[in-house]
């Protein structure tokens, strides 16, 4: 039962909430510990790195395919039984990648795991936006945003020093005891029943969208290995396209759907939607590259490569509950344009750094883009979610949680292949060293144009929302 009219919130509410959020934040912990610990993978298991990178992509794109089915699964099934389900999936990849012998075993430990972070993140939000009063939705939006900028926070660091000390392996062990306890309690606070849903679940249109999700990240993932050549580049991408074209048509046709694309024809929602996926977009893919970036070129440790990351993301994470008490008293436009300016203006700062740069100035630059990113970040989804009706709640829920996954796995995939445009080239460890160099700045440079371009979407939502409050 809704109890969005309804000004207390029950401490039932609260370990309900909790329990949602620690599930998301674990499986977003995993994924960004392990990217500390690809070069040493990549010896381990004896694969290039080009490859390895593949446990965040591929842990991505099922992530995002998997959100594509939550709105469905929201309507039809009690939450509890949905959380039961992420939880087994994330204790099942969890043991299977701690005793992976060698590199398949351990994507596919992930890819079972990644079925969990996909079913937890959008339940999450979810019982948010369900149990929760209007006014203060954006309060408990940024609070869960927190929650999850900590695992991205934590993540390198807790990965660095397990690898470090102990074995990558102990990623998986240390995690475990704590999601076997969440799932206790997420059984017995979770009582959100279904809203109920008309038609069948659409098999083909999930085939469809994965067939698209896919070829567009092979795409990405071949132009820094198809040496000059366009066909490896171009025939996945045409795939792309025709397989979306038949995943909108079968979706919106016929008595069965995978999710509903109605709330994109509100131009406002599809605005917001664009910028939120951006921001995951420079988000995770910076993320990937800020480490081996810091490992090849500065020459730290797997340790000193997360530490890097860890204040940016804490102080990141911490300002998330404040936009969203922003975003309570001012509206959503404040905190959202405030943030995309000082994202904008790191991204630049990051694109014009080189050889002179060096790791505390990484850090700053990297604080002062997630504290950016942050005040943003969950109130476009809040402002979307207020924009929407309250029947497409799910929807819009699963649509931006897709889009925002998927934008990391194609982040990873894209920024990799600029890394590898130039590593592949180079031989001996001075020439990677220029490589890495000029692949990473090539990176940089890229985010910038992107942050610049969901900037200026960002103010045109602002205006084209005023404009319509102004004639309503």
């Amino acid at each position: 039962m809704s109890n969005t009219n309804n000004s207390t919130i029950s401490l039932k509410t609260n370990l309900a909430i909790l329990a949602t959020a620690f599930l998301s934040f674990a499986g977003v912990l995993i994924e960004t510990s392990m990217n500390v610990t690809f070069p040493e993978l990549a010896r381990e298991m004896h694969v290039s790195l080009n490859l390895i990178q593949w446990i965040t992509t591929g842990y991505l794109l099922v992530v995002t395919m998997t959100m594509s089915t939550t709105a469905f699964l929201l309507k039809r099934y009690p939450v509890k039984r949905i959380f039961i389900a992420a939880s087994t999936l994330f204790i099942l990849g969890d043991v299977l990648s701690l005793f992976a012998p060698d590199f398949p075993i351990l994507l596919l430990g992930r890819l079972i795991q990644a079925g969990s972070t996909g079913l937890a993140m959008p339940m999450m939000y979810q019982v948010i936006f369900a149990l929760i009063p209007k006014r203060r939705i954006g309060t408990y939006v940024g609070i869960a945003s927190m929650v999850i900028s900590l695992a991205p926070a934590l993540g390198p660091t807790y990965g660095g020093a397990l690898s470090s000390l102990l074995s990558w392996r102990y990623i998986f062990i240390v995690i475990l005891p704590f999601v076997i306890l969440t799932l206790l309690l997420g059984t017995r606070t979770l009582t959100l029943q279904p809203q109920g849903v008309t038609k069948r679940f659409d098999f083909l249109a999930l085939g469809l969208l994965a067939i698209t999700l896919f070829a567009f990240v092979w795409a990405t993932n071949q132009l820094g290995s198809a040496h000059g050549q366009l066909l490896p580049w171009l025939l996945p991408c045409l795939i792309g396209i025709v397989s979306l074209a038949l995943f909108v048509w079968t979706n919106n046709h016929g008595n069965t759907q995978l999710l509903s694309l109605h709330p994109l024809k509100i131009p406002s929602i599809s605005m917001n939607a664009i910028v939120y996926m951006m921001l995951m977009f420079v988000n995770i893919g910076i993320s990937f590259v800020i480490p081996i970036y810091a490992e090849v070129v500065f020459h730290v440790t797997p340790l000193v490569a997360g530490l890097i990351l860890l204040p940016g993301s804490i102080i990141g994470g911490a300002i998330s509950p404040v936009a969203g008490f922003a975003y309570d008293r001012y509206g959503a436009f404040k905190p959202i344009l405030t943030g995309m300016i000082l994202f904008t203006t790191a991204t630049f700062l990051f694109s014009i750094s080189s050889s002179w740069a060096t790791p505390v100035y990484f850090m700053l630059l990297f604080t002062l883009l997630r504290i950016g990113m942050n005040m943003a970040f969950a109130n476009l989804l809040s402002n979307a979610q207020a924009l929407a009706p309250v029947t497409q709640s799910a929807d819009v829920n699963s649509l931006f949680n897709m889009l925002q996954q998927y934008a990391g796995s194609v982040g990873t995939s894209l920024l990799a292949s600029g890394l590898a445009l130039y590593q592949n080239q180079a031989h001996g460890a001075a020439a990677q060293i220029t490589a890495t160099i000029q692949g990473g700045h090539l990176d940089y440079t890229l985010l910038f144009v992107i942050a610049v371009l969901i900037t200026i979407l960002a103010f045109t939502n602002w205006h084209l929302q005023r404009k319509s409050a102004h004639h309503a």
